[in-house]
């Protein structure tokens, strides 16, 4: 089954891309949002997709078959777009759309161990080729930069209890799988917490994640990016789905407002209605911010 895209009649009413404007989808996933942008770009507006996941970029490739000869895949991270643009002749674009939620299909179907509800190897790596894994940082980090990471990137209330249940297990056998990990948490946290509708391993897995892949570092770096790339009035749609991620794309929008290069497009966040909520869960933590450059 197809991955839905979240937000999709948001994203293509903020971005208002007319036939034969050039773009950039800087998170490919399977083309969701990709496919219905060269739809609205007919007949001859080009489409760069990026995504370091080659088997997002095999089911991208897939779906955008009828579009093939209007669309360039690369392999790569969205932090690094404005080098790929120029390594595809893509410049003074019309519209770049960013979605920075991992596709679920990462979390159920890799065996990368993005997924607390598996027994898989405890890697988290969007890329195959990644050099960092979650295991090096479970076991290698201190008590304090555990704690850290735990608070910072996952907002884990419970953070030095979990840090400190981590590097007790770690002494006794390294931690390879996310079942250890999740066993560790487990008996770290209150048992309230454990019967909580937020499955409680959820805030530690997304602060390894976060920290593997880099994910803060390389939205500040691909939303610079982005303003580079697009033309005088090309616009810039970013999808976020948790509260870091959004405090840094409304910190950029709001700085590039005061150096007068953009405009914000939505003073809130848009989100999904309770109609696209119903059919796609996921889309229920997803905000949609729009910019328009200025020069």
């Amino acid at each position: 089954m197809a991955h839905l895209p979240v937000l999709l009649a948001e994203v293509l009413d903020g971005l208002a891309l007319d036939p034969g404007d050039d773009a950039i989808d800087g998170t490919l996933g399977d083309g969701g949002h990709a496919a219905a942008i060269l739809k609205q770009t007919a007949p001859d507006g080009r489409l760069l997709g990026i995504d370091l996941d080659p088997d997002a970029r095999r089911a991208a490739a897939e779906r955008l078959k009828p579009f093939e000869k209007r669309t360039v895949i690369a392999a790569g991270n969205y932090a690094d777009m404005a080098q790929l643009a120029a390594a595809h002749g893509f410049r003074d674009v019309a519209g770049i759309v960013l979605d920075v939620g991992i596709r679920s299909e990462q979390l159920e179907e890799s065996g990368r161990g993005f997924s607390f509800k598996r027994d898989e190897p405890l890697r988290m790596t969007f890329s195959p080729d990644a050099d960092t894994t979650a295991a090096e940082l479970v076991n290698g980090m201190s008590e304090v930069e555990l704690t850290r990471l735990l608070r910072e990137y996952g907002e884990e209330r419970h953070a030095l209890a979990v840090a400190k249940a981590i590097v007790r297990r770690r002494r006794k056998q390294r931690i390879l799988t996310t079942t250890q990990l999740v066993e560790i948490i487990g008996s770290a946290v209150p048992a309230g917490y454990r019967r909580a509708k937020l499955h409680f391993a959820t805030r530690t897995f997304q602060a390894l994640r976060i920290a593997v892949n880099g994910e803060l570092e390389n939205l500040d770096r691909g939303l610079a990016a982005a303003l580079t790339l697009l033309a005088p009035g090309g616009r810039l749609a970013v999808i976020s789905f948790h509260s870091l991620e959004d405090r840094i794309v409304k910190h950029a929008f709001q700085r590039w407002t005061q150096e007068g290069r953009a405009t914000i497009l939505t003073k809130k966040p848009l989100t999904a209605t309770p109609n696209e909520t119903k059919t796609n869960p996921r889309s229920r933590s997803a905000k949609l911010r729009v910019a328009e450059k200025i020069s």
